[in-house]
């Protein structure tokens, strides 16, 4: 009789320690339909330590498709930092592979870390935006400042920690293949005004925080821009309070 229910006791504890296994096994396989790196409630694995890559800039503003773990590290091996909401938006700042997957490192909830690229879908910028049809630069500049919506505005800023107006169109720009230099002025200076604005065109304000031209944005069609300014990266109209009394031209 004892040797029966050892007997079940040892093929059960088997059963279990399978099924962990499998349950593992098909977590960390890319060619599953769905990656689940989500809720907390979920049974804590271990997970086999594969190569990673060094980090790499990323930028764009993502959603979250589940309720999902985000890690102070690339691998579901590292802790958890904060559990960020199904539909919760991410400012992306670097990626990074870890075997066979991608992981986008974010800041959500306020706080930074990693997350699984499949766990995550491109955010719509909301706004309506009308492309220049004979510029493929024009609409590069609009999507990728689009993209950065939400980065904090930074005095002196011109990196995805933190922007301030020109450092803004300076970095979009760039990423767009367009060179263009680092002060509201200078970009100003290098620019002719133009009487019908496209998207991608800069749109330049006067009187702000200064006498004469004070600050740069970039106009991305539908009446409205988007710039670097109060407490981060936003779309605005170009009859908002305040900055639509202080337009002074659009340039390209």
């Amino acid at each position: 009789m004892k040797k029966l229910v050892f007997t079940l006791l040892a093929a059960s504890t088997l059963v279990f320690t399978n099924s962990a296994t499998d349950a593992e096994t098909a977590f960390a396989s890319t060619s599953n339909t769905t990656s689940y790196e989500t809720s907390a409630t979920e049974t804590s694995v271990e997970v086999v330590e594969v190569a990673s890559s060094k980090a790499t800039a990323k930028s764009g503003t993502f959603k979250m498709k589940y309720n999902t773990n985000v890690r102070l590290d690339a691998g579901t091996k590292y802790k958890v930092v904060t559990v960020a909401k199904k539909g919760a938006k991410a400012v992306a700042t670097h990626q990074k592979k870890v075997g066979s997957q991608t992981w986008f490192k974010v800041k959500v909830n306020g706080k930074a870390g990693w997350v699984l690229s499949t766990l995550v879908t491109s955010a719509s910028s909301g706004a309506k935006v009308v492309k220049a049809s004979s510029s493929t630069s024009s609409s590069a500049i609009v999507s990728t400042a689009l993209s950065l919506k939400g980065i904090p505005y930074k005095f002196g800023g011109t990196t995805t920690s933190g922007f301030d107006c020109s450092g803004f169109t300076q970095y979009v720009f760039k990423k767009a293949g367009k060179s263009l230099s680092r002060t509201t002025l200078s970009q100003f200076a290098e620019t002719t005004a133009v009487s019908s604005p496209q998207p991608g065109d800069l749109i330049f304000f006067a009187n702000t925080y200064r006498a004469g031209i004070s600050h740069v944005g970039i106009y991305i069609g539908n009446g409205q821009w988007v710039h670097s300014g109060g407490k981060k990266a936003e779309v605005l109209s170009v009859n908002a309070p305040y900055w639509g009394d202080k337009i002074h031209s659009y340039r390209r």
